[in-house]
């Protein structure tokens, strides 16, 4: 039966959904070769100091257990391209949790128990945990993540600020927060005639190999990554983590395969977490609520094994009027675990300072909070002076104000009640930037008519395998279901990796003109197609490094409406809306199912996730998804998901913006302006749990 070639946008169901509701989809952890040994960590248990023994003769005694590493006989590394990737290679104990052994035994029930029989001994010094916003370690680096710089300064903040006649100066903190995907970072990894494979679980398999060649000291064409089903990573799969490179180091060093999940208990301390912050923001406006002065200054921090500084201030660079501007960053190295991305890393954290201090300046000027914005609507980017190539926030903010029924409330604080709920809404924007990075494509005409398409894309649940195939057949003009992708193996043509809401576009770009090329091979062909196809390949090395004279970023608009029980002081969200201008959307399928999950990743920060430090042990408490709450299906009644049509031909032939992220954005603002309506209280620390919402409740 022949089908009809479907437009882009059209709501496609996912190709692996049948494979992954059977089982049929294999893990990192799922690929189990013959003879492989199980790995488990042995994770340090001091928050800083070095090793001075590792006693083994236990763990060695367990049976089945055959290996145990550590720092006096693994294998030497070359310097690996990123510092956490450095295990096993010296005595140091950067933090709690660091890894300084690695049981490898017959059954991984044999390994855990010979991990707990590895008895390690220490020398310890002072350790300092606990982040503050006046810690005397803070500093100003010179970047932020994302290449940003640490400070931008326009015309004169503290003269416009001090002349203000409405100012705004409040300080927000958020705790630390962690990633937790589905499924745990797992490696499977063979050694077998001089060539190294590796199932890992991976944002971006390209990337993998290229951190295993060089911590290894082998060629990259004697390592294949393979990451073809991956279970969720929220940015912490985004860059290799140390599991896959023990287990590279294991199968070299025993010559058997060997296979490695990180205990989720575990995951907190080596695989990356979003930052806590400490954010001032200070908004000076007239009388009429147009903003002439704007600061935004974080405090976080980094480890001490290397930096990362989460780029909280960024938004404020692009969101709103602001001819004076201070956004600064400072950091201090603690002796914790390494920071790293966590959907949209910058944007979530800072959104919710600015929002929030949006929607305290708008209660200031008894304005209401969709006008303040509606006046202080940018002509171009503040920061760069750019024009944007699209920016449709205040549609967005319209549409969703329709559709949420805004301004039928009250806008008076307290003045809904439901017996003992106390009701309120609020709103929030949203941005993310548009980013492209470089990728190839390869596209082969079969001589059964149909198509096959090569890149290394990772599908980490948002549906890339389809949305990829829809693009190679638009721009080949056949029915989706007549083109094969391969995706997920660093063997494939490379790509990029799946984060920064860049993949679809950056691997689309490439796909598109792989396909294009292809079109016009075919027609300059004669006769039929040879066995072995007629294959056309492409990159974007040249589009990736052009510097485009436009902003261009996704914009968005979050609605929210909660209960606050007044007896307990517990926050239950009634309902969530959002609207959303990200180009053209590719597959609304897929689309809305990732504008939903980053919306409810952000309930779940606005309310239920925190981390907290261990001034002591120095580890992070809530290690697990017992302690660590998130949001459950009973937590989000009613969310929907739309999006404008938005035509922007100055980003890519498909005329898309990245969506994993955004929707993640302006969620927690939201529901925080609602708590504050509902309540006339304002909370500036996440999350609202009962215990802080309670003693502002008469």
């Amino acid at each position: 039966m022949s089908h009809a070639p479907q437009p882009l946008g059209a709501p496609v169901v996912r190709r692996e959904g049948r494979d992954k509701v059977t089982g049929a989809a294999r893990y990192a952890a799922e690929h189990t070769p013959p003879g492989c040994l199980y790995g488990w960590i042995v994770p340090a248990a001091v928050p800083r100091g070095r090793v001075t023994a590792v006693r083994t003769a236990d763990a060695l005694a367990v049976p089945g257990v055959h290996t145990v590493l550590t720092p006096d006989n693994a294998p030497r590394l070359e310097e690996p391209d990123d510092p956490v990737l450095a295990v096993l290679q010296d005595d140091r104990v950067p933090h709690r949790g660091w890894p300084v052994g690695l049981v490898l035994a017959e059954s991984l029930e044999a390994a855990r128990e010979g991990a707990d029989a590895v008895r390690v001994e220490y020398a310890t010094t002072g350790h300092d945990v606990v982040f503050t916003g006046d810690h005397p370690g803070l500093r100003t680096p010179e970047q932020a993540n994302g290449g940003y710089p640490a400070v931008r300064e326009r015309g004169d903040f503290d003269g416009a600020f001090a002349a203000s006649p409405v100012r705004i100066d409040a300080t927000y903190t958020l705790g630390g927060l962690h990633n937790h995907p589905m499924e745990p970072h797992a490696s499977t990894a063979t050694w077998a005639d001089g060539h190294l494979t590796v199932h890992d679980s991976s944002q971006g398999s390209t990337t993998v190999r290229e951190s295993l060649a060089q911590a290894l000291g082998i060629d990259r064409d004697r390592i294949t990554v393979i990451s073809e089903h991956v279970g969720g990573g929220f940015g912490s799969k985004g860059t290799p983590r140390p599991q896959v490179v023990l287990a590279a180091m294991a199968t070299r060093h025993t010559g058997r395969p060997v296979q490695l999940a990180v205990p989720r208990r575990y995951m907190p301390a080596i695989v990356g977490h979003r930052a806590p912050t400490v954010q001032r923001v200070r908004l000076g406006a007239d009388r009429e609520g147009v903003i002439s002065a704007v600061a935004h200054e974080i405090a976080t921090h980094t480890s001490t094994v290397k930096e990362f500084v989460e780029q909280a201030a960024v938004p404020a660079r692009v969101m709103y009027t602001s001819p004076h501007s201070r956004t600064a960053h400072r950091v201090t190295a603690l002796d914790v675990p390494s920071p790293s991305w966590m959907r949209a890393p910058g944007e979530a954290s800072g959104m919710y300072a600015l929002e929030s201090a949006m929607d305290e300046l708008a209660c200031a000027l008894g304005l209401d909070p969709i006008e303040l914005r509606l006046r202080n609507e940018p002509a171009a980017e503040p920061d760069s002076g750019r024009p944007f190539s699209s920016r449709n926030l205040i549609a967005c903010l319209d549409e969703g104000a329709r559709r949420f029924g805004w301004y039928d409330r009250d806008p008076s604080p307290a003045s809904r009640q439901e017996g003992q709920w106390l009701l309120g809404t609020g709103v929030a924007s949203a941005t993310y930037p548009v980013l492209l990075s470089p990728s190839a494509a390869s596209a082969t005409a079969v001589p059964d008519g149909s198509y096959r398409i090569g890149v290394n894309a990772t599908d980490i649940g948002t549906g890339a395998r389809t949305v990829l195939a829809q693009i190679a057949a638009s721009a080949l003009g056949t029915p989706q279901e007549n083109v094969r992708i391969d995706i997920g193996n660093s063997d494939l043509p490379a790509g990029s990796v799946a984060g920064g809401s860049s993949g679809t576009a950056s691997w689309g770009t490439a796909v598109h003109k792989a396909a294009t090329a292809l079109v016009r091979r075919l027609a300059e062909h004669t006769g039929p197609v040879p066995p072995e196809g007629i294959t056309a390949t492409a990159d974007t090395e040249r589009e990736a490094a052009q510097e485009s004279p436009y902003a261009r970023h996704a914009f968005g608009a979050h609605f929210a409406e909660v209960a606050v029980d007044s007896l307990t002081g517990e926050v239950r969200v009634r309902r969530l809306l959002g609207v959303f201008a990200a180009g053209r959307i590719l597959n609304a399928r897929t689309a809305r199912s990732q504008f939903v999950g980053g919306m409810v990743m952000g309930l779940g920060m606005a309310l239920t996730e925190g981390s907290t430090m261990d001034a002591v042990y120095g580890d992070f408490t809530e290690r697990d998804l017992a302690s660590y709450h998130v949001p459950s299906c009973a937590d989000v009644p009613d969310i929907q998901a739309h999006w404008i049509d938005e035509e922007d031909p100055h980003l890519n032939p498909m005329g898309s913006k990245g969506i994993g992220e955004i929707g993640i954005v302006g969620t927690a603002a939201a529901i925080g302006n609602a708590v504050r309506h509902a309540t006339g209280a304002r909370l500036r620390a996440l999350p609202l749990t009962p215990d802080k919402v309670l003693p502002y409740l008469p």
